[in-house]
Parts: structure tokens; C-alpha cells; sequence
């Protein structure tokens, strides 16, 4: 195994990691977001929409990477 190998290997590992990182960061903050029509800026619950379509994305992204 020469050291060409060993550096694409371990690129590819923190890259796949630093992508799936990212991809569940926006997949999370977006089941978290609330109404945007509240102007007050009180935290409100999570539309329940919003919520199934991120579990939706994560199981679909479990799916995928196997």
C-alpha cells in the first residue's frame, strides 16, 4: 500500500464524514424551525409538517449511504 492510497483513503473518510455532519445539521434545523409568520419572536412548536418531512429525509439518507 503505497502513500498515494493511504491519503484518498483518509480524504475520503473526513469527507464523508464532514458531508453527513452538514447533512444532518440542516436536516435537524430545519425540523426545529417554527412558524415564521410569529413576528414576536416567541419560540413556538415545531410545525408537525416540517417535523415528519426531516424524519423522512434522515431515514431516506440512512438508506442511501448503506
Amino acid at each position: 500500500m503505497n502513500m498515494n492510497m493511504l491519503v484518498n483513503m483518509f480524504t475520503k473518510l473526513v469527507a464523508r464524514r464532514a458531508m453527513n455532519w452538514g447533512i444532518n445539521k440542516g436536516i435537524n434545523s430545519m425540523g426545529r424551525k417554527g412558524d415564521p409568520a410569529d413576528a414576536a419572536g416567541r419560540k413556538q412548536r415545531p410545525n408537525q409538517q416540517t417535523k415528519n418531512l426531516a424524519k423522512r429525509m434522515k431515514m431516506l439518507s440512512r438508506m442511501t449511504r448503506r
